[in-house]
């Protein structure tokens, strides 16, 4: 029989173990192991059986147990130091709040910022994450919580979460989709002071109206708010508006966009109403699915009788966008007649003009579609400060969107980078902890982990080799456990008997080279390019002398079939007798077993097509661990590779390279790495049985690697070279400003195009001069109706190629040399000094200027100089 109704039944506490309550609702405790060990000791085999959630724990536990507890002083002891340790945590200062204290420009820290984000990877114990930008977002939350950044995180509770992965009997991915219970989540409803839960509406074409529930996190320090659709006022299709991570059709997530955005802000103004948290000052768009936040901001500012430009203006001011993927398939774009349909008189903000909604998102640069609606685009208009996650990805991002930038070369293109980072203390094993707190003690290394930029990391340099290699073994060993325990499983899923099964138990060696491989399973990450030569790769595995293993995981999108016939490729691979006891494949990648992984790999690979790695963080929690780097220069790895880290599998990407001839040079170069360089490295041992080099490229691993991918270093970038400027931008911007700098925008843009650069003169006519010598430019521009105080003139100088190409480019600006002359043309004037060798130009431009603009490419405006003009542009140096 099958229930009808479910409920979840939690036992009453006695008295004095009240404080399991609250230490089981603050998710700190999925990154900090005392508390964690705490929760085991309540009921071990209930701990095991709970996945390691207190949560649960405290949901199944027998009531003689807790009886049993509440008598037991030394454990009332430990639970009374674990409660005063997280409200020591809650409420002392600790980085932003010594920044805030010191005075200057760090006192002028944000109030708060918001951080909107369409999964968070928190926990396992609270499945709302597929892959990277989840995991990503979970640790940003829980680096801003150990550095006391004032963050408020906003996102949606998935009924269903992402889906749950198993294997057929032929290695076919199959999707499973369990239903959570929130009551079961550690989650508490955001109720009114008389109990009645808080919710959020969104207006429907129609007459339709969509209604969410707020479920609240506690991250540490951190609320983190999810809106929950499943409310018995909507109708079936609304209620089902957040069942599924990245489910549904086209106006599903569009809808799912829709209450992230607009319904988020609507969430963090009642939570702010109802807690007396301070209203943020700054808006983070973390990725563009969570893009209409800032419309329902500029609905706030017009609500008020602000005017839409200036409303536009006021928003972008506070606004940050970081851009997550260099994949075009991975920015959701939509029908602008469906947007179209979603907003306006009788459906949502139907105060704020739907055209200029529209032409937020429209694609207006050459390529792009005007008839759809670009969310990434929406992002980047609807934000003044806008980065990548990695340099190469910045600079990536920079060209695939320098078309809303007419005129600007890509590196002009105001979006900069901040390189993810990852949070230590969730990815670093107990016993790589462990070992860090002997060698400079607990506290001392729990800084080292969680701030980031500690010297304390080059004491790694100082510990035994024989301990880091006794230390490798045993977590090599625990992931061989593990991989064996849930290899049994998988395969029982797939309808194997204990009798089939014998095999599993000599799968992997405590004392073969490792390596990892874990990620999702898009095609650019190249699941199978280590199947390209399946005889080599075997023969790799069963060298009997330097033998190799493999364990790989993870999840291909449930509508990717592409992605479900690579993933079967590799089981199939790995189903085969002769090498199934050297490389397996896991199903159902996620956070739990990724904690396993991590730290038991010897070497961590990466193989994706470049330049399509944003950033690629798993490698990040691998080197943290003591692993090493098997990756092409991508991401992350390409801005911090040394060879003391691992190893660059060289690209081939030369023009004309068909795609099966590129997978076979890089396939082949990734088995000669193995063979030639890395095996040979783990098997060379010392007198002492030590491969003292591979313990050398640890130890550099972790001393001058660790602190570099440390999300701690992470957020104090964002808090020091985006959350502060645009909170500044956002004060100086108040409503008059706003106008004023929305009105001057509309002048400018109307009188540009009788903007020009006449005439170039210069005072060295010779194409030959000397290294430091100075050329005296002298321009003559029109600006139309424009006055200087609107336009900067800029000389532009720098190295040229052969096709006269500016490269490394300087601007310099020049001088207005009186009024303007009869014809309205003003000269400016200055000196360009040669400050290099070798082939050298200029060229002059024009750029709108404002005291309130964070950038010359603002407005994407820029006149310069045609080939009639004046002097040509090169001067050759020597």
């Amino acid at each position: 029989m099958k229930a009808i109704r479910r409920f979840t039944v939690r036992p009453v506490l006695p008295e004095p173990l009240r404080p399991l309550s609250d230490l089981a609702r603050n998710l700190r405790w999925s990154w900090h192991p005392e508390t964690r060990e705490l929760f085991r000791s309540v009921d071990p085999d209930g701990w095991r059986a709970a996945g390691g959630d207190p949560v649960r724990v405290l949901g199944s536990v027998p009531a003689g147990r807790l009886t049993e507890l509440a008598r037991d002083e030394q454990f009332l002891a430990r639970l009374t130091a674990a409660s005063a340790d997280l409200d020591d945590y809650l409420s002392g200062d600790r980085w932003y709040q010594r920044q805030s204290s010191g005075g200057g420009e760090a006192a002028e820290l944000p109030a708060a910022i918001a951080y909107f984000s369409p999964e968070f990877g928190v926990t396992a114990a609270l499945p709302q994450y597929s892959g990277g930008l989840g995991i990503l977002a979970g640790d940003h939350l829980k680096s801003a919580s150990d550095l006391g950044v004032p963050l408020i995180g906003v996102g949606l509770l998935y009924r269903h979460g992402y889906f749950r992965q198993s294997l057929s009997r032929d290695g076919w991915q199959q999707e499973h989709y369990p239903l959570l219970d929130p009551n079961e989540l550690p989650v508490t409803l955001l109720r009114q002071p008389d109990d009645t839960p808080v919710r959020v509406h969104l207006a429907l074409p129609g007459g339709r109206s969509l209604y969410a529930h707020i479920w609240v996190a506690r991250v540490g320090r951190v609320p983190l708010l999810m809106l929950d659709s499943d409310v018995e006022e909507n109708g079936p299709n609304e209620r089902d508006v957040t069942d599924r991570l990245y489910g549904g059709g086209s106006e599903h997530r569009l809808l799912q966009e829709m209450l992230l955005g607009i319904g988020g802000v609507r969430a963090v103004r009642a939570y702010c109403a109802l807690t007396g948290h301070a209203a943020p000052e700054v808006f983070h768009t973390n990725e563009g699915h969570a893009g209409f936040l800032g419309l329902e901001r500029i609905r706030e500012l017009q609500q008020d009788g602000t005017e839409f430009d200036a409303a536009l203006e006021a928003v972008r001011a506070g606004t940050v966008f970081t851009t997550h993927t260099p994949v075009p398939a991975g920015i959701d774009r939509f029908d602008r007649h469906l947007v179209a349909r979603h907003f306006g008189e009788g459906a949502e903000l139907p105060a704020v003009d739907t055209d200029r909604i529209l032409s937020l998102g429209r694609e207006t640069y050459p390529g792009g579609d005007p008839n759809v609606f670009n969310m990434a685009v929406m992002g980047l208009r609807l934000a003044q400060r806008a980065n990548g996650v990695s340099t190469l990805h910045g600079a990536v991002s920079r060209e695939m969107f320098a078309g809303l930038w007419p005129g600007f070369d890509p590196e002009e293109v105001p979006i900069t980078s901040i390189t993810n980072g990852v949070h230590a203390p969730t990815w670093v094993a107990p016993e790589v902890r462990a070992l860090g707190a002997r060698q400079i003690g607990a506290e001392r290394a729990e800084e080292a982990l969680s701030v980031g930029g500690s010297l304390r990391w080059d004491s790694v340099t100082d510990i035994p080799g024989a301990d880091i290699w006794e230390l490798r073994r045993d977590l090599r060993a625990q992931l061989v456990a593990e991989v064996r325990t849930r290899l049994r499983a998988s395969w029982r899923e797939r309808g194997a008997g204990s009798a089939e099964l014998g095999w599993i138990d000599g799968v992997l060696d405590p004392d073969v080279l490792t390596i990892g491989f874990a990620r999702r399973v898009p095609s650019y990450k190249r699941l199978t390019l280590m199947l390209r030569d399946r005889e080599r790769l075997t023969r790799l595995l069963l060298d009997p002398d330097r033998p190799v293993q493999i364990v790989v995981a993870g999840k291909a999108h449930p509508a990717d079939d592409g992605g479900k016939r690579l993933v079967r490729e590799l089981v199939r691979f790995s189903d085969d007798p002769r090498v199934r006891h050297r490389i397996v494949f896991l199903p159902d990648y996620g956070m739990g077993m990724a904690q396993k992984l991590y730290p038991g790999c010897d070497v961590w690979l990466n193989n994706p097509l470049r330049p399509l790695e944003a950033c690629g963080t798993s490698g990040m929690k691998a080197a943290l661990n003591g692993c090493l780097n098997l990756s092409v220069l991508d991401g992350w790895w390409d801005e911090w590779f040394q060879p003391d880290f691992g190893w660059a599998i060289p690209t081939a990407d030369g023009h004309g390279l068909d795609e099966d001839r590129r997978d076979d040079l890089e396939a082949g170069a990734l088995y000669e790495l193995i063979e030639q360089r890395v095996a040979p490295r783990f098997y060379d041992r010392d007198a002492d049985g030590l491969p003292e080099r591979w313990i050398e490229m640890v130890r550099h691993t972790l001393a001058d690697l660790g602190p570099k991918v440390l999300a701690g270093r992470m957020v104090r970038e964002y808090v020091e070279k985006l959350y502060a400027p645009a909170a500044h931008a956002h004060r100086a911007l108040d409503v008059p400003g706003a106008a004023e700098l929305a009105a001057w925008k509309t002048r400018v843009r109307t009188a540009w195009p009788q903007v020009a650069v006449d005439h170039v003169e210069v005072d060295e006519a010779s194409g030959v001069a000397e290294l430091g010598a100075v050329l005296n430019l002298r321009v003559r521009v029109a600006l139309g109706v424009l006055t200087p105080e609107d336009v900067e003139v800029q000389a532009v100088a720098g190295r040229v190629d052969t096709s006269d190409r500016l490269a490394d480019a300087q601007s310099v600006p020049l001088k207005p040399a009186g009024g303007p002359d009869q014809q309205g043309r003003w000269v400016y004037e200055g000196p360009l000094t040669l400050d290099r060798t070798g082939p050298f130009g200029y060229t002059v431009r024009i750029l709108p200027t404002h005291r309130l603009l964070p950038a010359g490419a603002d407005l994407g405006l820029v006149a310069l100089p045609t080939e009639a003009t004046g002097e040509g542009a090169g001067v050759l140096m020597r």
